[in-house]
């Protein structure tokens, strides 16, 4: 294996970035604009995407983009990016469950296979892109905050770029996580809580969380309740699905 060594501008635009991962004070949609601009300074890039990912609803939720004001061309066509979806490299932390590798386009593909490809005829080519970088952000079940870098034609992404976002991905996400805590006003849950939530998730009822835990059915259907008001939810499936944003 090459070693990569990585310079001091490099680390001080990190460790700027992991400070501005943790100030969520300002206006934000996804992430703090402040880290979005940071990370243009640290991966050569045409642009940056946050994109909200939910596959099994083909979300529609609002992408946060950098610079600002981008917007998606108007002959690029979202039904082609879902028809072609589970048939490309978009979905490949959906099919394999890794939200951690940080990929690039050509991960995947050969440059001639990229263009050969149904995804890159029917959609990406609209929005001139040639190379792309993609860092997972867990967000629920089923659900991904992806931050896309793109480029143009020119040089492909590099290992050095990939190295360093992998050292910033869980900062990237502790700021998703704040961010989406503080829109949502939803407080942290205590051990136990997600103890039993984490039960639940699993599909056991009250009575078999209660054995397992040695406590009474009502001690857990007074946790649940709890959990409810703490998530601001009234079902199971929305308080596991909201409990990944209480850190």
């Amino acid at each position: 294996m090459t070693s990569l060594a990585l310079n001091d501008r490099d680390m001080l635009l990190v460790r700027d970035i992991v400070e501005s991962c943790s100030d969520v004070s300002g206006e934000a949609e996804l992430l703090p604009w402040q880290v979005g601009e940071e990370l243009f300074s640290l991966i050569e890039c045409d642009s940056l995407v946050a994109w909200p990912c939910e596959p099994a609803i083909q979300n529609e939720d609002p992408s946060q983009d950098w610079p600002r004001g981008t917007e998606a061309p108007e002959l690029a066509p979202a039904e082609a990016f879902w028809t072609h979806f589970w048939d490309s490299d978009c979905s490949y932390p959906d099919r394999t469950g890794d939200l951690v590798s940080v990929t690039m386009t050509s991960d995947f593909y050969s440059a001639r296979e990229y263009h050969n490809s149904p995804m890159y005829s029917d959609y990406e080519r609209y929005w001139g892109v040639e190379h792309e970088l993609t860092v997972v952000l867990p967000a629920g079940p089923g659900r991904t905050v992806r931050l896309l870098f793109g480029r143009g034609a020119g040089p492909d992404f590099t290992e050095r770029d990939r190295v360093l976002l992998s050292l910033l991905r869980p900062h990237l996400h502790a700021a998703y996580v704040a961010t989406e805590r503080r829109r949502l006003g939803v407080a942290p849950l205590t051990s136990r809580q997600r103890e039993i939530l984490q039960y639940v998730a699993a599909g056991m009822g009250n009575r078999q969380i209660a054995r397992r835990l040695g406590l009474s059915d009502a001690t857990i259907r007074k946790h649940l309740e709890n959990i409810f008001a703490r998530l601001q939810v009234t079902s199971r499936t929305a308080a596991v699905k909201r409990a990944d944003l209480t850190g």
